[in-house]
């Protein structure tokens, strides 16, 4: 096996994505346990309805907001739709915006809202029916404008937004009625603010090793990144996808069994376990949009992921 030494991730949890001249955040909505939810995404007016609203929302939590331009999509998403390399639902977002046609006079304040027609939303935005039914949802938006103004909301927002960021009673309501759901909160958050969140959702639910991998995808997909932490798969990030080596029976008894333990059936039970964990951390990966392929290796074979 290829000596690659040992690595940690040098990526802050809470970094800030990088995102250039604009602020990226959502209207998250948790969903109340069990409710049905009758539809996922609503039409154009409807999702000007709701746009007008959140505008409202972020200005009145900080000010400055209101000279600055609102896109949002009136449909909503699971986390792992919104963190993906390259933030795929906030860019289709801006690229749509910058298609929309311009005032003659300053656009300082616009809202731009992208609803479905006949059913469809324009670009990329469709919702994936595979990540339907959690209890966290969510309408990305993106803040534009002048670059003094976005550098003052977007630190206010990163600060503050987290503790200060409930959406007003009236757009809950709204987006309750609208998508035929039931919301038990609102509130406003930032991209950071979401990573942070999905960091410490995945260390309680014991996927704490995965995380500087999938960290390094969403915020440096430049960054090289390895998990090499027996008994976790071995996996490496590079180049902007993740790699994992594929052991078999026998190379994996090489590498994470005690050379005197000599019982079959305990050793077949660890290899299936070690063989979930595999597949865990792969649909992990795959639901984030990170590329994965599996590296096979035999016992007393070279590995070089």
């Amino acid at each position: 096996m290829t000596n690659h030494g040992s690595h940690s991730s040098s990526i802050p949890a809470t970094s800030a994505p990088a995102t250039g001249d604009r602020v990226l955040g959502a209207l998250a909505l948790e969903l109340a346990p069990g409710a049905p939810v009758a539809r996922d995404a609503i039409a154009q007016a409807d999702a000007g309805r709701v746009a007008a609203l959140v505008a409202r929302d972020l200005a009145k939590l900080q000010p400055a907001a209101a000279a600055l331009e609102l896109v949002l999509v009136g449909a909503h998403y699971d986390p792992v739709e919104l963190l993906r390399p390259g933030w795929p639902l906030h860019h289709e977002l801006d690229q749509l915006a910058a298609r929309a046609p311009r005032g003659g006079s300053g656009d300082n304040g616009r809202v731009i809202a992208f609803g479905a027609h006949e059913g469809r939303l324009p670009g990329v935005l469709a919702p994936s029916p595979d990540f339907a039914g959690g209890p966290l949802r969510l309408l990305p938006f993106v803040l534009l404008g002048d670059a003094a103004v976005l550098d003052t909301v977007g630190e206010a927002f990163e600060r503050d937004l987290v503790e200060t960021g409930m959406a007003g009673a009236d757009t809950a309501l709204l987006a309750q009625e609208l998508f035929g759901l039931q919301v038990e909160h609102a509130r406003y958050l930032t991209l950071a603010d979401l990573l942070a969140m999905t960091a410490l959702q995945y260390e309680h639910a014991g996927l704490a090793p995965l995380w500087p991998l999938l960290e390094a995808a969403l915020l440096a997909p430049t960054h090289e990144e390895w998990l090499d932490a027996p008994p976790e798969p071995l996996a490496h990030f590079a180049d902007g996808e993740a790699r994992i080596a594929l052991f078999s029976p026998a190379a994996w008894r090489e590498r994470y069994a005690a050379e005197a333990d000599q019982d079959d059936a305990r050793l077949e039970r660890g290899f299936a376990h070690f063989q979930a964990r595999q597949r865990q951390f792969a649909a992990v990966l795959g639901a984030h949009g990170v590329p994965v392929t599996f590296a096979h290796c035999g016992a007393g074979e070279p590995l070089d992921l």
